[in-house]
């Protein structure tokens, strides 16, 4: 049997979400309000911890979405966002909300559910959504627009094994997460163990003075790093972008240690021709605006915009303890953020954060502590990215039968 081409509107329903009143909001809760910051940009569910918002008001049963329920990104709260589909991975904890399309009803004799959830993530099928979407400065589609998006599609037998394939990659990508999440939290563990709890390896014979065990300084914030700055070249010159050198900015964010994928790239004529040097490996990078407040290492060489800062250690600081100390003192560093709602870090900022540095010894044993698990994060970060980019040529291919499963 070959492939047919249908309309998606033959083969699902999908389900506007319900508005879920602002006033029931929380920082806490049972249940999180899911929105279009929930999908990744390419497809996929994204958990936001910290900014993830959860429900305290009466909830509608039939708003409570269950696992391996797909659901459709309907407002472009974010670049590239609109169409994106995402598989929501638990039940009883996420809600259906109301710029969300829920595919409620699937015909089973068409299209396979998890195949559908990678259909909605091809260029085809984003480019369609994208084109019968209203609205100028925010884009907007609709189920029915949705119905009328055409695709190709092979039997289910042959779904259900191409489906298969692209799983199997991002169930690696999955797990190389969840090991890269442990890694961190025993880094993190083990910063503050040493530097906030003060039981550093002999600190029983160390005498501690306001906080400050002896030997160690206290200073601030700027006077342990260089501050530098980014920029961007113009993007109406096409000769500037499109190249390899990747460009850092807050929607390059991770949540994760190492950022290593960019949304943009720049020639080395676009390099040359904006205010941003290509900085090193393990740079620090932290957002100043948009999304204010993230810090990252980078993984690779990259270029970065205006709207971040690039920190280097001052020695005998380096820069994963200076990493480590920015990640626990961030809620230090909103706090003095200009702005009454946190839209800006400004470069006096850093100099109101304090800032304490350790005896050479004790840094030095922390870096040895420290330098394996970092070793391990940027092995399986760096794993990630490729499986990444295999999964992202091999999915056109298998989805439009240029390739066979």
């Amino acid at each position: 049997m070959s492939w047919q081409e249908v309309l998606l509107g033959d083969a699902i329903h999908i389900k506007h979400g319900f508005a879920f009143k602002s006033q029931y909001f929380s920082e806490a809760g049972k249940y999180i309000v899911l929105t279009p910051g929930n999908f990744h940009e390419q497809g996929g569910f994204r958990s936001r911890p910290g900014k993830d918002r959860f429900y305290q008001g009466e909830i509608p049963d039939e708003y409570v979405l269950s696992e391996g329920d797909v659901i459709v990104a309907m407002t472009e709260q974010g670049e590239g966002l609109l169409g994106s589909s995402a598989w929501i991975p638990k039940s009883d904890v996420y809600l259906h909300n109301q710029r969300l399309g829920l595919v409620d009803e699937v015909d089973g004799n068409l299209l396979d559910r998890k195949f559908l959830y990678h259909l909605f993530n091809t260029r085809p099928v984003r480019q369609q959504i994208y084109g019968s979407a209203t609205g100028t400065k925010v884009r907007h589609t609709a189920p029915v627009r949705i119905y009328r998006v055409k695709v190709k599609i092979p039997p289910i037998s042959q779904q259900k094994r191409i489906a298969e394939i692209i799983d199997g990659y991002d169930d690696l990508m999955e797990n190389n997460q969840r090991r890269i999440q442990l890694l961190e939290e025993s880094a993190q563990l083990l910063y503050k163990e040493w530097f906030v709890h003060l039981r550093f390896p002999g600190h029983e014979h160390v005498k501690v003075t306001n906080g400050v065990p002896e030997g160690w300084e206290q200073m601030r914030a700027s006077d342990c790093m260089e501050i530098l700055s980014g920029g961007t070249p113009k993007t109406t010159v096409e000769a500037y972008w499109g190249g390899d050198i990747p460009f850092f900015t807050p929607k390059d964010s991770v949540d994760s240690c190492y950022a290593g994928n960019t949304a943009k790239k720049l020639t080395e004529t676009g390099l040359a021709s904006c205010n941003s040097r290509l900085y090193p490996k393990d740079t620090v990078f932290v957002t100043a605006r948009g999304t204010v407040g993230k810090v990252n290492l980078a993984q690779v060489p990259m270029a970065m915009n205006q709207s971040c800062y690039a920190l280097v250690a001052k020695p005998p600081v380096d820069q994963y303890f200076l990493y480590f100390s920015l990640v626990y003192g961030v809620d230090q560093l909103r706090s003095r953020a200009v702005g009454a709602v946190f839209d800006a870090i400004v470069r006096d900022t850093f100099k109101q954060i304090p800032f304490v540095v350790p005896d050479d010894k004790i840094l030095k044993a922390f870096l040895e502590h420290l330098s394996p698990i970092i070793q391990q994060i940027d092995a399986l970060s760096t794993q990630s990215r490729s499986l990444a980019k295999a999964r992202d040529l091999l999915l056109p291919k298998l989805m439009s039968g240029e390739l066979a499963a």
